[in-house]
């Protein structure tokens, strides 16, 4: 376990609304906040200096009365912890616990962070096609991937093949679903490519490519969905051809349209925090949309090196072409 101590920023969220079950930051209950045997009285100054701080960086109104109580012992050495309390017309909060240094100088808030898992381990790559490294790489990158997602396109087109040339067998890269609901053949897209992943990895790569090139086209000009789904079945049944696949396997698939796998993946997402796509994992650190690729090398460069090992040189940027009429070495 990690203790982090923030000073004390604007906490807004405890004075929007002043409801019982709404307010605090995620606050201990007060059985929680009840703590060890009492560290001491808080003076009727100190407690003073304590509400007009956060008053001021809260920006609670003045009809907020404050509660502050006695200090307890707290975890973190040379602090002790007060609860915190806010009520208004009848209402209380939740309490919010805050640290108030030992010699009475200091307010921090306090909160713990779990960090004795590997974050690599929250988000699964197990079963789905990849591209890069074996599953056991160092780095596994999780993209939940919408295929009718214009950013996801252009995130698509950037990662291949830039990075499985740059990082080889270093780098594991698989995608997840998460169509989103606006996007009315997203599904029907990614279930249409699931069904030809189990047999050919290739053509689901070879799908997810084709499609996220090509999304624009799919429906035709009048956007029709019932040509996109009709489109969609069509490019993965002659994908499958070409890769040798159970002609009546892969078109019975198709026809049962089964969501199961696919709202899976979606409900694994929104554990995760996903809300738009695309949203990466890079060994479970989230970094969402179609950021430029530095920033995704960064972070998997800083992966590999927590893993142990050196990432490649960074990629050489090509030179800027000569302006026309300009003669070599001028």
């Amino acid at each position: 376990m990690d203790i982090v101590l923030n000073a004390v920023r604007p906490l807004r969220c405890l004075v929007l609304t002043l409801a019982v079950a709404a307010l605090g930051c995620h606050a201990q209950t007060g059985a929680q906040a009840a703590g060890p045997e009492a560290g001491g009285k808080l003076s009727p100054e100190l407690a003073r200096r304590i509400e007009v701080m956060i008053r001021s960086q809260s920006e609670v109104p003045p009809e907020y009365a404050i509660s502050i109580s006695d200090r307890k012992k707290s975890d973190v050495p040379g602090y002790d912890q007060v609860t915190v309390s806010f009520s208004a017309n009848g209402n209380t909060s939740r309490p919010s616990n805050f640290l108030v240094s030992t010699d009475g100088k200091t307010l921090a808030q306090f909160k713990k962070f779990d960090i004795s898992e590997d974050p690599k381990n929250k988000v699964s790559s197990a079963g789905r096609p990849a591209r890069g490294g074996p599953e056991s790489a160092p780095v596994a990158v999780v993209v939940f991937d919408d295929l009718e997602c214009p950013y996801c396109a252009k995130l698509n087109a950037a990662l291949f093949p830039a990075v499985v040339e740059r990082y080889k067998n270093q780098v594991h890269v698989v995608y997840r679903d998460f169509p989103l609901s606006q996007h009315p053949w997203a599904m029907r897209a990614a279930i249409d490519a699931n069904c030809l992943a189990a047999a050919s990895p290739a053509g689901y790569w070879n799908v997810v490519d084709y499609v996220h090139a090509h999304s624009g086209e799919i429906g035709g000009d009048e956007r029709s969905v019932a040509k996109a789904n009709s489109a969609l079945d069509k490019l993965v049944e002659d994908e499958g051809g070409r890769q040798k696949v159970n002609a009546a396997d892969l078109e019975a698939c198709i026809k049962k349209q089964d969501d199961a796998k696919v709202k899976e993946s979606m409900k694994e997402a929104d554990a995760l925090g996903v809300e738009s796509t695309p949203a990466l994992f890079i060994n479970g650190e989230k970094v969402e949309g179609a950021i430029p690729m530095e920033y995704i090398y960064r972070v998997i460069d800083g992966a590999l090196t927590a893993a142990g090992q050196t990432p490649p040189p960074a990629p050489v940027e090509p030179a800027a072409a000569p302006a026309p009429g300009t003669k070599p070495g001028s």
